[in-house]
């Protein structure tokens, strides 16, 4: 009897033995299958980062070729300005893991405004060269047609006008770089409001040769937060209605570049908060820049 016992309790050890040997194989054939599935998944993570960044990459060459055909140096400086911010995002991208999930997608997101920009850039720098292609041809043809023409044909002083208007256009001055600063007494950078004696405004008027050279009038509108304005020292018609400036200034523009710099004296009470100053010439406001100032 004894015997038999043992015999049985020997073959349930035996049994229950084959059973847990069965299923760890098991759970080690599922713990293969899950690390060949995620070796699988961080090969494709690390395929995806690559072409992400050679999209980047694509996207900063593309800004570097745009660039050989603009010569507006406002539009020049948006453009290195998309272009450095896509070599940032590259630079960032390789040093991202390809496993941190979070910043991958999120560097994704980033691409995909980043090629929307860069798709708006290239509509505009094509519509420009073909917008400054129409116009100097049509210019050329005009100024060549006056010419044969000026003692035979009255009218062509009407479609001189109609093609100025259209010139005119391409001709409009742009400021950039402006900048406003609040001056003490002995010439140097105020902090507080209570120190300012005057304010230097500084800017450039960018290259444009299709704009006539000669002198220039520029004004500057210097506003307070509560938009009244600083220093007024005069006012000027703009779209049909007179407006007070700050300052003005006689300029001579040749068609390239010209650094310009106004200064405004400070006579009344000034508070902490934003200060805009708006760039005029030729009646068309040309650009305006801001600055905060603290009490």
């Amino acid at each position: 009897m004894k015997k038999n016992i043992s015999l049985a309790v020997g073959l349930l050890i035996v049994a229950l033995a084959s059973s847990l040997l069965m299923g760890c194989n098991g759970d080690a054939k599922k713990l293969a299958d899950k690390e060949k599935e995620l070796e699988e998944l961080r090969q494709l993570a690390e395929l995806d980062k690559r072409e992400m960044e050679n999209q980047y990459a694509e996207f900063a060459s593309q800004y570097g070729e745009l660039k050989k055909n603009v010569r507006d140096d406002s539009l020049m400086a948006r453009l290195n300005e998309e272009q450095a911010r896509a070599e940032a995002l590259l630079k960032e991208l390789k040093h991202t893991k390809a496993n941190s999930s979070a910043e991958i997608l999120r560097l994704k997101r980033e691409l995909a405004t980043v090629r929307a920009v860069l798709r708006d850039y290239i509509r505009q720098v094509d519509s420009l060269q073909q917008l400054n292609m129409a116009l100097i041809g049509e210019r050329d043809q005009a100024l060549a047609d006056a010419e044969r023409q000026r003692a035979e044909n009255s009218n062509i002083k009407d479609q001189n006008t109609q093609l100025n208007e259209r010139v005119a256009i391409a001709a409009q001055l742009n400021a950039t770089g402006i900048t406003v600063t609040p001056i003490k007494k002995n010439g140097k950078v105020a902090k507080r409001s209570k120190d300012i004696t005057r304010f230097s405004v500084s800017f450039a008027i960018t290259r444009n040769v299709t704009a006539q050279a000669g002198n220039r009038t520029v004004y500057v509108r210097l506003l307070k937060p509560n938009q009244q304005v600083v220093g007024e020292s005069g006012s000027f018609s703009y779209e049909n209605r007179t407006i007070s400036y700050s300052a003005a200034k006689n300029v001579e523009y040749t068609g390239q570049e010209t650094h310009v710099t106004l200064y405004v004296p400070v006579s009344e009470f000034l508070g902490a908060g934003s200060y805009t100053a708006y760039i005029f010439a030729d009646g068309q406001m040309i650009g305006s820049g801001s600055m905060k100032i603290d009490k």
